[in-house]
């Protein structure tokens, strides 16, 4: 026979209840107020007496969602495979096994009525509790925010599982086919970039089935639908570039047909994209909108020194306050905002070169001294405190900043950061420790 190790129990306190009501409620399940409850979880509870008389069958009767479960015996609508009904003399567990399974996200209430063999004592008591989630998503709507971005709207939070499981469809004519790219899901908001510029004004189909919802239930057929128009780019409102109108009159009259209208129409598409991009040429340049690879360009353009790996927000925070730096370079007030702003580090103090100085009579050769600059290099050096112990890496980049940021004719020496404690290695009275902090030699 094989072995197997159990994890120990210990019980650590006991809470006693005494409880005079008879006959008891207990061993519930699902408990009260239990969630996610699987929707083929079968009723199960037991009423105990501890007392004398014992549970009167006769009198017990169990409502599941108002429907009568229980009376003696379980009703043909909870008499599955798994009911089953045991009796002792002082206790009845009863298990309902509902034929047709729980709704999904129902909220099943549970009322148990039962008394003594003898009379007396009736019980009635009610509770209930949720099942689980097992309902799909629902798309309820969709909208163009961008010329190549359509945002998706389900009723619950919901997560992609294919990004290419959208499907377009174009209803109008001209129009440019669709096809997604990718998806990414915020809560109950789904946004599709799609591989091309769609048509403005055309309405289009959405069917989506690459999403599924927290608790994994997926879009099942028939699948959701929805419609939404093509996205117009905002345009200058005086501004007329009607191809169309353009054309000489007789071109448009001898147009029977309606070839030469579409045929304009296409090209009045690509006119108006091409239109809606020069309107977007400002954004290139402006630092708050800037598209990621313009951001290295502007801060090049402003000549940037600092050669620090920066994201997208810490370039365009830069690009923002660079000009003020290079007007403040040379000041104590730029060197603290630039180490500030770089390393979030705040300089305690900028003093003057603190050199050890040689004391005539004093100062012993070789021993508290030594050989340090002159009058004029020390005239204009200085040391940088700060308040706490640096890195590697913080270290050299401040010391990059100070020397960019400081006036041409100065130098900074030393960069002055707090000691670590010093640990006595002799017996300290009341600090020193017996085998802690001390050794016997």
């Amino acid at each position: 026979m094989a072995e197997l190790e159990l994890p120990g129990l210990v019980v650590e306190s006991v809470a006693v209840t005494v409880e005079s009501a008879r006959p008891l409620l207990i061993n519930r399940a699902p408990a009260p107020d239990e969630t996610d409850v699987p929707i083929n979880s079968t009723v199960s509870l037991e009423l105990v007496d501890p007392g004398p008389a014992g549970i009167d069958l006769a009198a017990t009767r169990v409502w599941i969602d108002g429907a009568l479960a229980y009376d003696g015996n379980p009703t043909p609508a909870f008499a599955g495979a798994r009911a089953a009904v045991e009796q002792t003399p002082d206790a009845l567990r009863l298990v309902l096994d509902p034929v047709v399974p729980f709704a999904s996200l129902a909220t099943v209430t549970v009322r148990v009525v039962s008394g003594l063999i003898g009379g007396g004592f009736p019980l009635d008591q009610a509770y209930s509790f949720q099942v689980e989630d097992r309902t799909a998503p629902k798309l309820l709507a969709a909208i163009a925010i961008s010329q190549t971005v359509v945002r998706l709207g389900f009723d619950e939070p919901v997560v992609v599982s294919d990004p290419a499981g959208f499907a377009f469809t174009a209803l109008g004519a001209p129009a440019v086919p669709v096809a997604p790219e990718s998806a990414a899901a915020v809560g109950t908001l789904v946004d599709v970039a799609l591989s091309t510029e769609m048509t403005p004004d055309v309405p289009y189909r959405v069917v989506a089935t690459g999403v599924r919802d927290r608790n994994g239930n997926s879009v099942l057929p028939p699948f959701d639908t929805t419609v939404f128009q093509g996205f117009r780019p905002a345009r200058h409102p005086h501004r007329r570039f009607d191809l169309w109108s353009m054309l000489p009159k007789h071109n448009r009259r001898s147009d029977t047909t309606g070839d030469l209208a579409r045929f304009i129409a296409c090209l009045q598409e690509i006119v108006d994209l091409l239109l809606a991009e020069v309107d977007r040429f400002p954004d290139l340049w402006d630092i708050e909108r800037a598209p990621t690879p313009f951001l290295d360009l502007i801060l090049r353009d402003l000549g940037n020194p600092f050669p620090f790996d920066l994201d997208d927000l810490g370039k365009r925070r830069l690009a923002a306050v660079l000009v003020e730096m290079y007007q403040q370079k040379g000041t104590a007030v730029g060197i603290r905002n630039a180490v500030r702003f770089f390393l979030g580090i705040e300089i305690e103090a900028i003093t003057g070169l603190a050199a050890t100085a040689l004391v005539l009579g004093v100062s012993e050769l070789g021993i508290d001294w030594e050989l340090g600059p002159s009058d004029r290099f020390a005239r204009y050096a200085f040391d940088v405190l700060v308040g706490r112990v640096l890195t590697a890496t913080e270290r050299k980049h401040l010391r990059a900043i100070v020397n960019y940021m400081k006036p041409a004719h100065t130098h900074f020496v030393n960069l002055l950061e707090p000691t670590a404690p010093i640990v006595p290695d002799h017996w300290e009275l009341g600090v020193s420790e017996v085998g802690l902090s001390t050794d016997l030699h």
